[in-house]
């Protein structure tokens, strides 16, 4: 009975694909539609021009989620002990790389 429930919700998610279910998302008609719409002077402009700009810069920060103060210090602390990984790794490459170089180059 389980697998029923499964194999029914499996068939109502929309997969994301239109090759697996074999039908197109649009129509003919609502191409056509939108490609007679007639275009406002304002979708013209690039960017929607200057005065757009800090009212859509205020909405977009609004949708931001930004971290808590226990997720920021534990992403710095990663990041400094990356950063003092990454540090060791390349300078112990450079310790080694000398080394050979001076035994290649010295008599």
């Amino acid at each position: 009975m389980s697998e029923d429930r499964a194999n029914q919700s499996e068939a109502a998610r929309p997969t994301g694909k239109r090759q697996r279910t074999g039908a197109s998302t649009t129509t003919t008609s609502s191409y056509e539609a939108q490609k007679s719409a007639p275009q406002s002077t304002e979708d013209t402009k690039p960017g929607g021009g200057p005065l757009r700009f800090l009212p859509e810069v205020g909405a977009e920060i609004k949708k931001v989620i930004w971290p808590t103060a226990s997720q920021m210090v534990t992403y710095t602390l990663v990041v400094f002990a990356f950063l003092i990984v990454l540090t060791a790794l390349v300078s112990g490459v450079d310790f080694l790389v000398g080394m050979g170089v001076e035994k290649v180059l010295a008599p």
